[in-house]
C-alpha cells in the first residue's frame, strides 16, 4: 500500500501541476495570438508572458521524479510502510495543488500583461514582474514538497 500511495503522489504532483500549466498557457496564448494578429512584431514580448505558467508543470515533474527516485522505481524498489506511503503522498500535494492553481492564475496575470504590451510595448517588464509574483507561491510549494520528501520520514 505504501508503494501505491507514493506512486499516486508522484502522479498527483506531475499531473495537477501539468494541468495547471497547460491551462495557464492556454489563457495567455489566446490573448497573445489576438495581439499577434494585429502586430506580429510583438511575438518576442508576448512569448515571454505566455511561457511563464509552464514552470509549475516543471516543478511538479521534478517532484514526481524525486519521489520515483526515492522509492527506487528506476532501480531496486524500497519497501514502504503505509506511513511512508502516506508521508510521500502528502508531500506531493503542495506542488500539485499550488502548481495547478498558481499556473492558472499566472496565466490570467500574463494575459493582462500581454494586453499591457499590446498598448504600451515598453512596459513589458511590468507585466512580467506581476506574473512572476504569482510564481513565488509555486516556488514555495515546490520547496515544501522537496523538504517533506527529503527531510521527512526516512525510507
Amino acid at each position: 500500500m505504501g508503494l501505491a500511495l507514493s506512486i499516486l503522489g508522484a502522479a498527483i504532483a506531475a499531473g495537477l501541476a501539468g494541468i495547471g500549466s497547460a491551462k495557464g498557457i492556454n489563457i495567455a496564448s489566446r490573448v497573445g495570438t489576438g495581439v499577434l494578429s494585429e502586430d506580429p512584431a510583438k511575438f518576442g514580448s508576448t512569448f515571454l508572458l505566455v511561457v511563464l505558467p509552464s514552470t509549475q508543470g516543471f516543478y511538479g515533474f521534478v517532484i514526481a521524479l524525486f519521489i520515483l527516485l526515492k522509492i527506487g522505481v528506476f532501480g531496486k524498489l524500497v519497501p514502504l510502510t503505509l506511513a511512508n506511503g502516506l508521508h510521500i503522498f502528502f508531500a506531493s500535494l503542495p506542488v500539485g495543488v499550488v502548481g495547478l492553481l498558481s499556473a492558472i492564475y499566472q496565466g490570467q496575470v500574463s494575459a493582462a500583461g500581454i494586453e499591457l504590451v499590446a498598448k504600451r510595448p515598453t512596459e513589458l517588464m511590468k507585466g512580467v514582474i506581476y506574473a512572476v509574483m504569482v510564481e513565488t507561491y509555486a516556488v514555495l510549494a515546490f520547496l515544501v514538497s522537496f523538504l517533506m520528501i527529503f527531510l521527512g520520514v526516512k525510507v
